[in-house]
């Protein structure tokens, strides 16, 4: 028995890298897939099918069931075609991971509007496209899950990526108001924010021309996001999980105590409140106890 026995997920961008290790992994725990991913460059451009394809033919040899799609998750037509795929080759729905992503990185100021627009598009607009049919289908058809994909660089920052941080911040807003929907619907939505040696991110500083740590490979991720789509954490919507070498944790957003006078105030108060407004840095806390009485 597996722990998807008898489900149909739908992991979009599995043509390779992460989606792909998900795919592989579902199939195995029993889950009937559809394997979608446009087969476009790291930059969104292009388009191939035989990527989702090839991910097909290796699910199928090892006894699993798949189908693939080539349809764009950044148009309205092209999520309901998803669904539709899904639907004409399985039946039903129980499981959706978006997935997919391209990477147009630049400083701030150097981000043209093609750039913008274009990582917004894919991401946010991709999640939103490929989400709400499932998320109507599932809604008359008695629940499922969704993993949204976000990102570290949307939750804490990263340079260069301010298209990409946006649009993956805006992901994790979706992930917090679609678990408060879903209750209603027994719908379970959770945010994903993956570390991983791929395609994506084989070039970035400190990883060129280096062999990838084993625990960073995407089938060292796919393992967290399987628990993430099965009744294992049925208990856990509208959480946010970071996957990577590093382990599975929970990612949440928290607030200090705060300045509450109850009173009008005036911005010295809250200067003279600010560690209270203010979390204490690591380096005020090492100083701290460095000068604190033995």
């Amino acid at each position: 028995m597996g722990l998807l026995d008898g489900k149909v997920a739908i992991v979009t961008g599995a043509g390779g890298g992460l989606g792909e290790a998900y795919a592989k992994l579902f199939a195995r725990e029993g889950a009937s897939v559809l394997v979608n991913d446009l087969g476009g460059a790291r930059d969104g451009t292009g388009a191939d099918r035989s990527a989702a394809q090839k991910v097909v033919d290796a699910i199928e040899a090892e006894g699993g069931r798949a189908a693939a799609n080539g349809d764009d998750v950044s148009t309205v037509e092209g999520g309901e075609n998803i669904l539709a795929a899904a639907l004409d080759a399985f039946g039903r729905v129980d499981i959706l991971v978006c997935n997919t992503g391209i990477l147009r990185d630049r400083s701030f100021a150097n981000t043209s509007e093609d750039d913008w627009d274009a990582v917004i598009k894919v991401h946010l607009k991709g999640t939103y496209c490929t989400a709400l049919p499932v998320w109507k289908w599932m809604k008359e058809n008695g629940g499922g899950t969704m993993v949204l994909t976000s990102s570290t660089s949307g939750l804490y920052g990263n340079f260069g990526q301010t298209n990409y941080g946006a649009a993956k911040a805006g992901i994790y807003g979706m992930v917090r108001v679609m678990s408060i929907e879903g209750r209603k619907y027994n719908i379970r939505v959770m945010g994903l924010a993956p570390g991983a040696y791929t395609r994506m991110t084989a070039d970035l500083p400190g990883r060129q021309g280096r062999e990838p740590d084993p625990l960073s490979l995407p089938e060292n991720v796919a393992p967290g996001v399987l628990y993430m789509v099965s009744d294992l954490a049925a208990e856990h919507s509208g959480k946010i999980l970071g996957v990577s070498a590093r382990g599975v944790r929970e990612i949440k957003m928290v607030e200090t105590e705060g300045f509450s006078p109850g009173r009008p105030y005036t911005a010295q108060d809250v200067a003279a409140a600010a560690d209270k407004v203010f979390f204490a840095e690591p380096e005020n806390v090492h100083r701290l106890k460095a000068l604190a009485p033995a």
